[in-house]
C-alpha cells in the first residue's frame, strides 16, 4: 500500500533504511545530528582542558614538594656545620640519601656556592659543578624552576645554606623528573577517557530526548512540508474578511490577520508587543486583553463599528493559553441608520466624559471639565452649581428637596457672552415647577423641550429668562448631581439657536447618565479636598511657627505640601546644652492625616530624646525603636512575654472594635510604614558637627568660597524597617560654612531622578553672597515642580563660630584647695565680660559643681565658661556617675548643693561623653530675682555640702 511518502518498501532491511532516511530528512534528525555534533565539541575541549590541568596540578604540586624538601634539609641541624669540615660529602651524602627516599623527590644534591656537588644519588656526579643560573640562590634566595639539561629534565627547588651569621655557605638542590611528573597525569587519562566517553552517552541521549520530543510535535515533517503548510495556513489566514487576531496569557499579540490590522490600525510588525503598546484606545486595548468570553459585541474602534467575538484558545495542561478575538466591520450597517450614528456619537461623548472628567481632584476644575466636554456636541451652553459646603469640601446635608440656593462653578459656551449669570454668583430655586426645583425634588433629570412654555422658569426671574430667551435659548435639560444618594449640585444644557433641535426623552437620560458620572468625580474631588485640608491644618500646626533664639546658626526654611497629599515632612531646629544647635529633617512614607499624625508624633519624640543629650546615631536607634512601639500598638502585635491583650483587653475594649475605629477597617492602614531622618549637631565652640542619618539624603555642604559638596555619610536603613545601628560622621565646618537640609521632595519627581536633582541643587547653592532666606527663595525657584507630588521641606543654616574671647577653661587639680582658687579665677572672667551682677550666683554653682566632681567623680575634672546668649558654666570629670535632685532631711549633713544649683540656674543637666560627663548650668546674662535668702551664704562654707 502507499503512504504519504509513496510506496512502503518490503523487507525488514528495507523498511529500516527509508525510516532511517525519512528521520534523517525532517527537521527533528537534522536537530539532533546538529545536537549531537555540538556535544562532541564541548566534550572534546572538556577533556582537553581536564589533561592540561591535570599536567598543571601536577607540575605545581613536584615544585612544592622540591622547595619543601629543600627547605627542610637546608635547615637542617648539622648540615651548615657539615659544609665547614674536611670531608662534607662523607658526613652529608647519607643524610641527603636519607632525607629524598623520605620526601619523595627524585634528587637531593649539596653544592658549594659555586656549584660544586658534594652529595648527589648518582655518585659518578659528585664533585662536578650543576648546571643552570644558581646567582639568584647564592644571592640568599630560594627559587624553583623547570630545568631542562643534563644530567635529566626536572623540576627542582634550589635553597641557600646559612651559617649562624645569616651568610650563604652552599645551596641545596631538589628536584623531581619531567619523567615522573607526566607519569602521573598519564595515570590519570583512563578515567578522564571513561568520564569523557559517560558525558558524550548522557550528551546523545538528551539530544536524541530533545529530537524525539521535536520530531512528536512536528509529525517527522522536513522542512519543506513545513513551510508548504506554513504558506497554506498564511494564504487563508489573510483571504478571510474578518480580523483575526491571536493574545497569549502574558497579554501579548501573537497572531493578526490583514483585516485586523485595518479595522485596528495597528502599527507595523505588532507581533509579541503587549496590547496595550499597540496605540489602541483604551477600551479596546481592555477589552482584547480581558480574556472574556464575549459574543456579537458592539465595539466602537476610532471611527469604526466593530462585532466583535471573543473565545479563550484550549487549555494546555490546566492554563489558559490565551484567547482568540475575530472582529467584523459594521460600520457600514450603522451608516444605514442614523440611530446607530447617534449612539456611537453618545458613546463617543460617554467615552471621553470618562477620561476628561475627574483628571484632578479639584472640585472647581470638575465641574469645569463637565461643562466643557459636553460642549458643543451635546448643548449650546452648560452651567454647573454647586452647594457651598461641596466647594469648600465639607459634606452637604443628605435631605432632598430643601435646597433653594446653589453657588455657579463653572459655564461653558459656544459664545462668550451668554446671557446666563457668571461664576460666583448665587442661583436660586424658589418656584417648585422651575425644571431646577422639580429636578432637585424627583431626584432624576427634568426635560423642558421649549423654554418658552416653561412658565414656572419663567417665574423665578422674569427679567433674567426673558433676556435668555431673547438671546435664543429654547431648550433645557436640569440634572441633579447626587453620589451616594446626596445631592452635590446641579447640571443644567441649554440649546440655543446654534442648534435648532430641541432636546428630547433620549437626551434626556443621556445627559443623566453624563451627570452620574461626573456627580462620582466631583465627590471625590470634595473628598480630597477634605482630607487634605484636614492634613494641611494638621501638620501645619504640628510644625514649628517659629524657630527658637540661638547663636549658633542663622537659620531659614521653607516648607510646601504636596498638592496631590500631604506627606509626613518636618524640620526642627532644637538648642541643646554649651550653644550647641540640632539641625532634624525627616520625612514619614505615606500621605494623608496619618503621615502628619506621625510626623507630628516623632518630631515630638525627637525633642524629648534630644533633652537626653544623646549622639546623633543613639538618637536615631531610640527613634526607630519607637516606630517599632507604634506599629506593634497600631497592628494589636503584642511583643513576646505580654499578656496577648495589651492595654485595649484590659480596659475592656474588643480588637475588632479598635481596629473598626481605623480608617479602611484594618488595623494595618495605620501602620508606620516608615521614615527616614537626618539628625546634625553643630558645635560652635569647636566647630564640628556629628551627623547620622535613617535612610534620608545627606545635606549640602558650602564652604565660604562658594564650593558646594555632598559630604558621604555612613547609609543607614529608614526608621522602623531594619533595627540595624546607625553610625554617626564627624565633620570640621570652617567659618562661615553653610548647611543645607533638605527632603527627597525637593530633587526628584516623576520627571527628574535623584541624581539630576542633585546635581541642579548643587549649581543653585553655588552662587554667592546670599542670605540664608534668599538660598531658600532661589532653591524653591530653580527646583520646585509644577505640580510637586511630594511634600519638600528645606533648611539652609549658615553655622557660626563662640569668639576665643567669650570662652575660658580651667584644668582643677584632684585637691580641695583649688575650688576656691578656680572659683576666683571665674569670678575674674565675669569682671572681665562685664557680668559682675551674676557673679555671685556663678561661683556658687561653680563651688558645688567643681566640689562635687572632685569629690565624687575622678581626673580629669576641667571647667569652661561659655558667653552666649546665656552665660554656661560646665564642669566634667571622667566619671559616669550622674547627680539627682533631692529634697535634703532636717537630719541630713548634706544633699543641699544641688538644690542651691538648681534655684540659682535658668537651666543645668547632665551630658555623657565618651570619657565621663558634664555637668552643665545656664545663667541669664542680667542678674533678675534671685531666691529669697535669710543671708548669703559662706560660699566656702558650700564647699562641704554633698549632692
Amino acid at each position: 500500500m502507499t503512504g504519504r511518502f509513496g510506496r512502503q518498501p518490503t523487507g525488514w532491511g528495507s523498511r529500516l533504511s527509508a525510516r532511517l532516511s525519512r528521520w534523517g530528512h525532517s527537521v527533528a534528525g537534522q536537530v539532533f545530528a546538529l545536537q549531537a555534533m555540538i556535544v562532541l565539541l564541548l566534550i572534546a575541549a572538556a577533556a582537553a582542558a581536564l589533561v592540561f590541568q591535570a599536567r598543571y596540578a601536577s607540575e605545581r604540586d613536584a615544585r612544592h614538594r622540591s622547595l619543601a624538601a629543600a627547605e627542610s634539609f637546608a635547615h637542617s641541624p648539622g648540615v651548615a656545620s657539615a659544609l665547614v669540615s674536611a670531608d662534607p660529602t662523607a658526613l652529608l651524602q647519607p643524610l641527603a640519601e636519607a632525607a629524598r627516599q623520605g620526601s619523595g623527590v627524585d634528587f637531593i644534591a649539596v653544592m658549594n656556592t659555586a656549584g660544586i656537588r658534594y652529595t648527589d644519588p648518582r655518585p659518578e656526579l659528585i664533585g662536578r659543578r650543576a648546571t643552570g643560573d644558581l646567582s639568584r640562590a647564592v644571592a640568599g634566595h630560594a627559587f624553583t624552576e623547570t630545568f631542562r639539561g643534563e644530567p635529566t629534565d626536572a623540576v627542582r627547588a634550589v635553597v641557600p645554606i646559612r651559617n649562624a651569621d645569616g651568610v650563604v655557605i652552599g645551596l641545596v638542590g631538589t628536584g623531581i623528573d619531567i619523567e615522573n611528573v607526566s607519569q602521573v597525569v598519564e595515570g590519570q587519562l583512563p578515567l578522564l577517557l571513561g568520564a569523557a566517553a559517560g558525558a558524550l552517552l548522557l550528551g546523545t541521549g538528551g539530544a536524541a530526548l530533545v529530537s524525539g520530543r521535536l520530531r512528536r510535535q512536528t509529525r517527522g515533517l522536513g522542512a519543506a512540508e513545513m513551510s508548504r503548510i506554513n504558506e497554506h495556513h498564511e494564504a487563508v489566514l489573510h483571504a478571510v474578511r474578518e480580523g483575526v487576531v491571536i493574545v497569549d496569557a502574558d497579554q501579548r499579540l501573537v497572531l493578526a490577520n490583514d483585516e485586523a490590522r485595518r479595522l485596528l490600525g495597528l502599527p507595523p510588525e505588532p507581533e509579541n508587543r503587549h496590547v496595550t503598546d499597540l496605540g489602541l484606545d483604551p477600551r479596546t486595548a481592555e477589552l482584547l486583553a480581558s480574556g472574556l468570553v464575549v459574543t456579537d459585541h458592539v465595539h466602537l474602534a476610532g471611527d469604526r463599528l466593530l462585532a466583535v467575538n471573543v473565545r479563550p484558545t484550549k487549555e494546555y495542561r490546566g492554563m489558559s493559553t490565551g484567547s482568540v478575538v475575530t472582529l467584523r466591520d459594521s460600520t457600514e450597517l450603522a451608516a444605514l441608520s442614523g440611530r446607530a450614528a447617534v449612539a456611537r456619537s453618545r458613546l463617543q461623548l460617554l467615552y471621553d466624559a470618562g477620561v476628561r472628567i475627574g483628571t484632578t481632584l479639584d472640585v472647581v476644575r470638575t465641574a469645569e471639565e463637565l461643562s466643557e466636554v459636553a460642549v458643543p456636541r451635546f448643548a449650546d451652553f452648560v452651567t454647573v452649581e454647586l452647594l457651598d459646603p461641596v466647594l469648600h469640601g465639607d459634606e452637604p446635608s443628605p435631605a432632598a428637596g430643601v435646597h433653594t440656593q446653589m453657588r455657579r462653578a463653572a459655564i461653558t459656551g459656544v459664545r462668550t457672552d451668554s446671557p446666563l449669570q457668571p461664576v460666583g454668583d448665587i442661583i436660586r430655586f424658589v418656584v417648585p415647577t422651575a425644571p431646577m426645583a422639580a429636578a432637585l425634588d424627583a431626584g432624576h433629570a427634568v426635560l423642558a423641550a421649549d423654554l418658552n412654555a416653561a412658565m414656572g422658569w419663567r417665574a423665578q426671574d422674569a427679567q433674567g429668562t426673558r433676556a435668555a430667551l431673547d438671546y435664543g435659548l429654547h431648550s433645557l435639560i436640569s440634572v441633579p448631581l447626587q453620589a451616594r444618594g446626596v445631592v452635590l449640585g446641579m447640571a443644567n444644557f441649554w440649546r440655543a439657536a446654534d442648534t435648532p433641535e430641541s432636546f428630547d426623552e433620549e437626551d434626556r437620560s443621556f445627559a443623566a447618565e453624563l451627570g452620574a458620572r461626573a456627580a462620582v468625580s466631583i465627590d471625590n474631588a470634595r473628598r480630597f479636598t477634605r482630607e487634605h485640608a484636614m492634613a494641611v491644618t494638621l501638620q501645619r500646626s504640628l510644625l514649628p511657627r517659629v524657630l527658637p533664639a540661638q547663636n549658633a546658626v542663622d537659620v531659614a526654611y521653607r516648607y510646601l505640601p504636596a498638592k496631590a497629599g500631604v506627606g509626613g515632612d518636618w524640620f526642627d531646629v532644637i538648642p541643646l546644652p554649651g550653644g550647641r544647635v540640632a539641625l532634624v529633617v525627616g520625612d514619614v512614607v505615606g500621605h494623608g492625616v496619618h503621615a502628619a499624625a506621625t510626623m507630628g508624633r516623632l518630631r515630638t519624640a525627637v525633642h524629648n530624646f534630644s533633652t537626653l543629650d544623646l549622639p546623633p546615631d543613639e538618637l536615631l536607634g531610640h527613634l526607630d525603636e519607637l516606630i517599632n512601639r507604634i506599629d506593634q500598638n497600631l497592628t494589636g502585635t503584642v511583643p513576646a512575654g505580654g499578656n496577648g491583650g495589651g492595654e485595649a483587653a484590659a480596659d475592656g475594649i474588643a480588637p475588632d472594635a479598635m481596629a473598626g475605629a481605623i480608617p479602611d477597617g484594618t488595623a494595618e492602614a495605620a501602620t508606620v510604614t516608615g521614615a527616614t531622618c537626618l539628625y546634625a549637631v553643630y558645635d560652635p565652640v569647636s566647630g564640628r558637627c556629628l551627623m547620622a542619618s535613617a535612610g534620608h539624603p545627606g545635606p549640602a555642604l558650602i564652604r565660604s568660597e562658594g564650593e558646594v559638596e555632598f559630604p558621604p555619610l555612613p547609609a543607614g536603613l529608614p526608621l522602623g524597617v531594619g533595627g540595624m545601628p546607625f553610625e554617626a560622621a564627624e565633620f570640621a565646618l570652617p567659618e562661615g560654612s553653610r548647611l543645607v537640609l533638605f527632603t527627597d521632595g525637593l530633587v526628584e519627581d516623576r520627571d527628574r531622578d535623584f541624581d539630576a536633582g542633585l546635581h541642579l541643587l548643587g549649581e543653585t547653592l553655588a552662587r554667592p553672597g546670599r542670605s540664608p532666606d534668599q538660598a531658600c527663595s532661589d532653591v524653591l525657584a530653580a527646583m520646585l515642580f509644577p505640580v510637586p507630588s511630594d511634600d519638600i521641606a528645606l533648611l539652609v543654616a549658615d553655622t557660626r563660630r563662640l569668639e576665643a574671647d567669650r570662652i575660658a577653661e580651667w584644668e582643677v587639680p584632684g585637691e580641695a584647695s583649688a575650688v576656691s582658687r578656680v572659683r576666683n579665677a571665674g569670678a575674674a572672667q565675669l569682671a572681665a565680660w562685664g557680668l559682675d551682677e551674676i557673679s555671685f550666683a556663678t561661683e556658687l554653682i561653680l563651688s558645688e559643681l567643681i566640689t562635687n566632681a572632685i569629690r565624687y567623680g575622678s581626673a580629669p575634672v576641667r571647667v569652661r565658661l561659655l558667653r552666649d546668649r546665656t552665660l554656661i558654666c560646665e564642669v566634667s570629670d571622667g566619671s559616669s556617675t550622674s547627680p539627682h535632685l533631692r529634697y535634703a532631711a532636717t537630719t541630713d549633713e548634706g544633699g543641699r548643693g544641688l538644690f542651691l544649683v538648681a534655684q540659682y540656674a535658668d537651666r543645668w543637666g547632665t551630658r555623657y561623653t565618651e570619657r565621663g560627663k558634664v555637668i552643665w548650668a545656664e545663667l541669664p546674662l542680667t542678674g533678675g530675682a534671685e531666691p529669697e535668702a535669710a543671708a548669703p551664704p559662706d560660699l566656702d562654707a558650700l564647699e562641704d555640702l554633698a549632692w
